[in-house]
């Protein structure tokens, strides 16, 4: 007889996804893969990005009132798509939200873990990100040595949309060849601890040597919030399906244009932005 006190997750869950701008999607275009029965509700705070500017403090005040608007919403779990605000504020956020929180940097960090084979990885992302040192507390807390390398010329280029430009190229060959020098030469993962750069993933594979496995934490944390939904018992039977099954119900949220977040948003996500919402969040 199966265990009636056993809290049962919704059939369809609905899901919150944080972000300060529009690299978030790169994770919701993640979760809408892999987890197609489920509705999304996406906060961009593009009024007040970049947060890598910001204090730890503003960060935190700034991301605890985006999440909490996404669970007025109806949001039943949150995932931290920004790499900075949870290197900075996952603490925080956690304490003030009233469902389970997953951010980007632990099963990021966790899948580097898994794939190396030499215990060394390489990590790049933003300057902020990277001088928190949130993903080297996590990777040497899974006794992995670990390079960190701030690329802060990929996210302006990525929403240039030069994703394979020349200009582009070379700068990746040139911060890879920083990133693994010296003892790093024999790191065997470089971890994409930034979610604009799924979009240039395809030229760094081409630059990367061809040993290097690449692990893409927008991918990696679409496969924790699977398991922490325990996904596979969420599929509905033959006779239970819907006709919203596998079609996701997508809503957008953002502090500053939305015209410009449509525009942007699609290139990021590969679906359609459509209906924006702007919010006005009080200071």
């Amino acid at each position: 007889m199966p265990n009636s006190s056993r809290p049962r997750t919704p059939l369809r869950p609905k899901i919150g996804v944080f972000d300060s701008g529009v690299g978030g999607l790169t994770v919701l275009r993640a979760l809408v893969e892999r987890i197609p029965d489920a509705d999304y509700l996406y906060f961009g705070d593009t009024a007040r990005l970049p947060y890598g500017s910001k204090s730890a403090a503003t960060v935190a005040h700034y991301a605890v009132g985006a999440v909490r608007y996404l669970q007025d919403e109806g949001a039943e779990l949150l995932v931290i798509a920004c790499n900075t605000a949870t290197a900075l504020a996952l603490k925080e956020i956690k304490a003030a939200a009233g469902v389970e929180v997953i951010g980007v940097v632990e099963p990021g960090a966790a899948a580097a873990a898994a794939a190396s084979r030499t215990g060394k990885v390489v990590v790049i992302g933003t300057e902020a990100t990277m001088a928190s040192h949130a993903y080297r507390r996590a990777l040497e807390g899974l006794k992995v040595e670990v390079r960190e390398k701030a690329c802060p010329l990929f996210v302006p280029l990525v929403e240039e949309g030069w994703v394979e430009h020349a200009v582009t190229e070379q700068v990746a060959r040139i911060y890879l060849a920083e990133a693994f020098s010296d003892d790093a030469r024999d790191a065997d993962v470089l971890v994409l601890g930034c979610t604009h750069y799924p979009l240039i993933k395809p030229l760094l594979r081409r630059v990367a040597p061809e040993h290097m496995a690449i692990v893409d934490s927008a991918e990696s944390t679409a496969r924790a919030v699977a398991r922490q939904l325990q996904i596979e018992a969420l599929r509905p039977s033959a006779e239970a399906k819907s006709e919203r099954r596998g079609v996701p119900v997508l809503k957008f949220f953002a502090t500053d244009s939305a015209e410009k977040f449509r525009k942007m948003g699609t290139r990021f996500l590969g679906l359609p932005v459509e209906e924006v919402l702007h919010v006005d969040l009080k200071e």
